[in-house]
């Protein structure tokens, strides 16, 4: 992708400490084996974790838990 001014502002991206990179749209994204996927939505949640079904967006997975700490509770009587 050329930068150049003529390309308009720059794209705003926030950064969460533990969840997905949020990214001002629409965006085009490469991936590693060189395919490209695009959004047109007006802000886009990126996987940073890599457990999303839906790779490279974020699809929350990265909210369920590993198995370390406390588990859901049970419900009491």
């Amino acid at each position: 992708m050329p930068n150049s001014p003529s390309d308009g502002p720059p794209r705003r991206v926030t950064v969460q400490r533990r969840g997905p990179l949020l990214v001002e749209g629409p965006v085009e994204v490469e991936l590693e084996d060189g395919t490209t996927v695009s959004s047109d939505r007006f802000r886009v949640a990126l996987c940073t974790c890599r457990r999303s079904r839906r790779f490279p967006w974020c699809d929350t997975s990265h909210r369920a838990r590993t198995g370390h700490g406390p588990g859901p509770r049970e419900p009491r009587d």
